[in-house]
């Protein structure tokens, strides 16, 4: 690849240089960010960090080993001490303090353009659950972002219509993918590149400069975490690339996502481990309930019911959202509300309504509470959660409120909700698992099924419910009957059939539903539950 005529501290090689090797081509238009410099500060990091990435996620098994054996996550007493000190993150950027709402979604081209223009405050630009990492996926992603940084991003469509950029687009930010996430077609040495450090990299390298220029600055979401040694290990990746951008330690700015069970009681220890880069936490809802689930796997008396009963209103998540506001704002760091993941419902006032007064219920809870900000995955929720906070805050965010009357004790964050296992709940998670496993598996990671903006969040719990009622006395039907693999095998093709029915046999036959649905019974009839669905759905990716 020819190397950029610029100069960058990160052009020397030494003789000892790692061997960088792109098993892919890449786009013409790619080709300009991924200079010799480029690939040189991914072959440092890729060498550095693989060794400190496979102790953490050799470190998770072992844990969740623990919990298989009968344990539960607890806070840690070794870190006591941190969580009883007073201490405060570093302050926040002007432009980060007001984010009451903000839109997600995949890295495509109109996707990025349209939720820049949406009002909202902040756009975060997913890397990770939202989007399916094929190689055209991640690299177009970044060209995407390049643009868009520029404010040069534009798309014409082929029916002639044309997108670009308004005045004072949201905030960006970008999520990379997690620890157990490869890229598998950059080698380092002849081993995978972790995805997010190949994510995060690629974007800061060749836009934090620019981000600063205009006054705004290279932000991250950080994803999936489970111990602060996970978040420590970012902040070493974070201020090599800083060093190696000659930029000053502690300018990348993150948020965390605590979507993890364990994670959740090692907020301060999180909080601490990015201290000077970090300005908040996020609840990340739908993937907690799958943790939990994980976590959980072994444990017949923590069963939970179907996935529509498993609102922000249960006893274990109200308490997990609310010790997550009264932790970042003893710190200084902002609480950021989970999902709205309803698209308004056209052609259909009443039900359009309903799903607007679940919008509305939820988000006023969040602000109620103290949140300083919300996500929607579709711009016509904005308006709904603008107004809810516009409403409630006092100023840019909520900081203020401290929530000092919140006692949140482990067992009250692990105790699982009653409800009722039923067919329609059963049959939802193997069609939604199938329906969205399908597009993910053509590429398209984001995907509105049954009135629901849907990530990879959703098959995970769905396929996770599945293989943990299989295999506990609890996970019995509301009618009495036990769920087995053969009642599920049944239910599972009948339902294949019924997607069969509703996109017809030229779509069907067309699209991965066959592929879907054989790597959905391949996860639940496994005795070992696979970690991240996403993980052997990888590996039929090219």
């Amino acid at each position: 690849m020819n190397q950029s005529s610029q100069q960058h501290p990160s052009d020397s090689l030494r003789a000892d240089a790692p061997e960088v090797e792109l098993v892919a081509s890449l786009p013409e238009a790619a080709r300009p960010l991924f200079s010799q410099a480029m690939l040189n500060l991914l072959g440092e990091l890729g060498r550095r960090y693989r060794p400190r990435v496979d102790a953490l996620l050799e470190q998770r098994e072992q844990r969740q080993q623990r919990f298989n054996a009968g344990e539960s996550p607890d806070f840690d007493p070794s870190t006591a001490s941190l969580r009883e000190d007073d201490w405060t993150v570093a302050p926040i950027p002007a432009d980060l303090r007001d984010r009451r709402v903000e839109i997600t979604g995949p890295v495509d081209r109109k996707m990025i353009i349209n939720a820049l223009n949406s009002g909202a405050r902040v756009f975060m630009a997913d890397f990770e659950d939202s989007s399916t990492p094929t190689w055209g996926n991640m690299v177009d992603g970044q060209v995407n972002l390049f643009d868009a940084v520029r404010r040069t991003i534009s798309l014409t469509q082929a029916d002639g219509k044309h997108y670009e950029l308004k005045q004072d687009p949201a905030v960006l930010i970008v999520r990379p993918r997690g620890w157990h996430l490869d890229e598998k077609h950059v080698l380092v040495d002849g081993r995978p590149i972790a995805g997010g450090i190949f994510d995060a990299a690629v974007y800061l390298f060749n836009n934090a400069q620019a981000l600063l220029q205009q006054g705004s600055g290279p932000y991250l979401y950080l994803p999936k975490l489970e111990h602060w040694r996970e978040a420590e290990l970012w902040e070493s990746v974070l201020t090599d690339i800083e060093k190696a951008l000659q930029i000053e330690p502690g300018t990348i700015k993150v948020t965390v996502l605590i979507e993890t069970l364990p994670a959740v009681f090692q907020m301060d220890e999180i909080l601490h481990a990015l201290k000077s880069r970090i300005v908040g936490l996020n609840c990340g809802r739908w993937d907690y309930i799958f943790s939990y689930i994980k976590c959980f796997q072994k444990h017949s008396d923590k069963v939970l019911p179907d996935r529509a009963q498993v609102t922000m209103k249960v006893p274990f998540l109200s308490a997990y959202s609310q010790l997550l506001i009264k932790t970042c704002h003893r710190r200084g760091a902002f609480a950021m509300g989970g999902m709205a993941a309803q698209i308004p419902i056209k052609g259909d006032e009443a039900a359009n309504e309903a799903a607007l007064q679940k919008v509305r219920e939820d988000k006023e809870r969040e602000a109620g509470n103290g949140h300083d900000g919300t996500w929607v995955a579709h711009p016509g929720l904005i308006p709904v959660a603008m107004e809810i906070f516009d409403r409630h805050l006092d100023g840019p965010n909520q900081l203020a409120v401290k929530r000092e009357d919140v006692q949140v004790s482990a067992d009250e964050l692990v105790a699982p909700c009653t409800g009722s296992i039923t067919e329609a709940g059963l049959r939802g998670n193997l069609n939604v698992a199938i329906r969205y496993m399908a597009s993910w598996l053509d590429g398209q990671g984001c995907v509105p099924i049954n009135h629901l903006m849907e990530d990879a969040a959703t098959a995970e719990i769905a396929r996770a419910q599945v293989w943990q009622w299989i295999r506990h006395p609890a996970g019995r039907l509301d009618d009495g009957r036990d769920i087995d693999l053969p009642l599920v095998r049944g239910w599972q093709a009948e339902e294949l059939e019924r997607i069969r029915e509703d996109v017809g046999d030229q779509v069907f036959s067309a699209g991965q539903f066959q592929a879907a649905a054989d790597l959905i019974t391949e996860v639940t009839e496994n005795d070992e539950f696979i970690p991240f669905l996403t993980l052997p759905g990888y590996d039929r990716l090219d």
